[in-house]
């Protein structure tokens, strides 16, 4: 096989497998309400099917990228879709809601097993002065997935009910793992510390588990209610442990040579805090298009397709700025166009024209593909040899917490206005909740001036990775049921 075709058979499997995901999360949101009807379920118990993913998915994926970083990451791609379109199945066949549940909790993780292996395989077959190409691909077919998955699933469960979202997976995973046994990477740097510590791992997935169930329930019981404050001391004290222990051990869940990377550091906090800022905006902003404008589904879904068009085209653009002027200017110059259109939605009225939310969407969106074409980069190109899986687990971990944290910012910032978000947003104006996302945001251009301010021979040419979206990652397109149900779009 040659290197050629090595790359491009790489390539196929990452995107491929990156959109299964993509597409599973907005299909299920057009999904759920046709679920909770069938079992008879309230919309928590409901609301579990997405919670229950995304808890497994974000304590594990950077265990499951240190993991591949082992054991190989093509073999955990392989094990990880195929356990995914299993598990699918075993949902469509489901006899009740606590299975679907538990059948979720299942999938998310082995999807947290085959994520971090879609970017590792590309950092191990391609070069880091070429790795830009396929990440844009792979990024762009994200948010088509994504785009698309509101109205696949709007289709299938017209004519085949709410299972047949799941068992579409089952066909696609095995024509993916099939793909997957093609495709011989190069073995990655053997390093001393593969060995994974046990009592980190556990620690790790203990305090992502119990922050994102805190977050997730702030929309309901808001940042001061007691389970809040009790799951926000409870991760943080479970933060201070496993770094007392991270630093003490020989062989850390998280490397120290990935833990002082300034640049992976860096981006980490960028994605961290721009999604964050991207989901709760669409958060508030479609309550306001459906409750208060009074727009359908279909209506509401027009005004904001121009973020994920913006979000395809400018990935390109994005990537030849950054390999001409830096990932300092191109995370700088993202953060203020997010913040942009954020302070623009702000502005949002019953007078507001179609083209003045397009803009201010497509704005969002083309700061959001500068902001992912920046952090990708500069996470996989500068990633520690041999710590491809692990650099890739934290990178996603990020873009699965910072959508939830930007509706629990969002949803108190509502509150703290002095009602719900939902009241907030009962008003011709909009709610308060979007200035605060503002200010939020721009707090992402402190780490970005962090990020070399020069392009060097291992930045990305061109590109930028999902987003989720999505994973969380491209996600950003199911506009219909974003509000109803709890920000679960960045969830499936």
């Amino acid at each position: 096989m040659t290197a050629r075709s090595r790359s491009w058979r790489a390539l196929l499997v990452s995107v491929a497998g990156a959109m299964l995901v993509a597409l599973d999360g907005t299909i299920l949101l057009v999904a759920q309400p046709s679920l909770q009807r069938d079992f008879g379920a309230g919309v928590e118990q409901t609301q579990w099917t997405s919670t229950g993913y995304l808890l497994a998915v974000a304590s594990l994926l950077v265990i499951a990228g240190r993991l591949g970083d082992r054991y190989g990451h093509a073999r955990l791609l392989f094990i990880g879709v195929l356990g995914f379109g299993a598990a699918s199945a075993g949902i469509a066949l489901a006899p009740s809601l606590p299975w679907v549940i538990a059948l979720r909790v299942i999938q998310g993780v082995f999807g947290a097993l085959l994520q971090p292996a879609t970017l590792a395989l590309l950092r191990l077959t391609y070069p880091p002065s070429r790795i830009g190409r396929p990440i844009a691909i792979r990024t762009s077919a994200i948010a088509l997935a994504a785009g698309a998955g509101p109205v696949l699933g709007g289709v299938l469960v017209a004519y085949g009910g709410w299972r047949a979202v799941f068992w579409i997976n089952a066909p696609v995973a095995v024509v993916i793992a099939a793909l997957v046994l093609t495709v011989r990477p190069p073995s990655p740097e053997r390093i001393a510390s593969r060995r994974l510590d046990l009592t980190g791992a556990t620690l790790l997935a203990a305090a992502l588990a119990l922050l994102v169930h805190t977050l997730a329930g702030v929309p309901q019981r808001g940042w001061t209610g007691a389970p809040t404050v009790l799951g926000l001391v409870g991760a943080a004290a479970l933060a201070a442990v496993l770094t007392w222990h991270e630093r003490r051990t020989a062989h850390p869940t998280v490397p120290h040579e990935v833990a002082r990377s300034v640049p992976v550091t860096a981006s980490m906090v960028t994605l961290l805090v721009i999604s964050a800022g991207l989901f709760g905006t669409l958060f508030t902003a479609t309550f306001h298009l459906q409750d208060v404008l009074r727009l359908d589904a279909l209506a509401c879904g027009l005004r904001v397709l121009p973020l994920t068009v913006l979000m395809v085209l400018g990935a390109p653009v994005a990537a030849t700025a950054l390999r001409r002027y830096g990932a300092r200017a191109g995370a700088t110059v993202g953060t203020a166009l997010v913040v942009a259109g954020i302070v623009g939605l702000s502005g949002l009225g019953p007078s507001s024209t179609w083209t003045y939310t397009g803009a201010a969407f497509a704005v969002l969106g083309a700061g959001f593909a500068a902001v992912m074409v920046t952090a990708t980069g500069t996470v996989v190109g500068d990633a520690p040899p041999g710590y491809a899986g692990v650099v890739g687990g934290l990178k996603q971990t990020a873009m699965n917490i910072g959508p939830t944290l930007g509706i629990a910012v969002a949803a108190g910032a509502g509150a703290s206005a002095g009602s719900t978000l939902t009241t907030a947003t009962s008003s011709p104006s909009m709610s308060p909740a979007l200035l605060v996302l503002a200010g939020f945001s721009a707090l992402g251009l402190i780490p970005a001036l962090l990020l070399p301010s020069r392009p060097s021979s291992s930045s990305p040419d061109e590109g930028v990775d999902d987003s989720g979206t999505g994973d969380a990652d491209g996600r950003s397109g199911s506009c219909s049921e974003l509000a109803r149900q709890g920000g679960g779009v960045h969830r499936g």
